[in-house]
C-alpha cells in the first residue's frame, strides 16, 4: 500500500471535479480525501495499492468532463488516511 498527495491545478473547481474523485477512489477501493483549496487548486490525499493508485492519478490528469487540467504534482506522503472510504473535506 502506498499514500500520495496530489494538487491539481487548472479548472478544477465549480465542476464537480471533487465529487467525480470521490466516485472513481470508491471504484478502485482507495482511502483518503479531497478538498479545494483558496489557490483554486484541488489537494488529495490517497491511500491505496501502487497499481490501483496509479490509476487514480491517471484520471485526474483527464478529470470529469467539464474540468481543463493544467498539472498534477505528485508527492510521497507519510500521512494516515482516514481509517476507511473516500471524504469531500471543507476547504482549505
Amino acid at each position: 500500500m502506498i499514500t500520495r498527495r496530489l494538487r491539481i491545478r487548472g479548472r478544477v473547481q465549480g465542476v464537480g471535479f471533487r465529487d467525480a474523485l470521490c466516485g472513481e477512489a470508491q471504484e478502485r477501493g482507495i482511502a483518503g480525501w479531497v478538498r479545494n483549496r483558496t489557490d483554486g487548486s484541488v489537494e488529495a490525499l490517497v491511500h491505496g495499492t501502487p497499481e490501483r493508485v496509479a490509476e487514480l492519478i491517471a484520471w485526474t490528469r483527464r478529470g470529469p468532463p467539464a474540468s481543463r487540467v493544467d498539472e498534477v504534482q505528485v508527492e510521497a506522503s507519510d500521512e494516515e488516511p482516514v481509517p476507511a472510504g473516500f471524504e469531500r473535506r471543507p476547504s482549505a
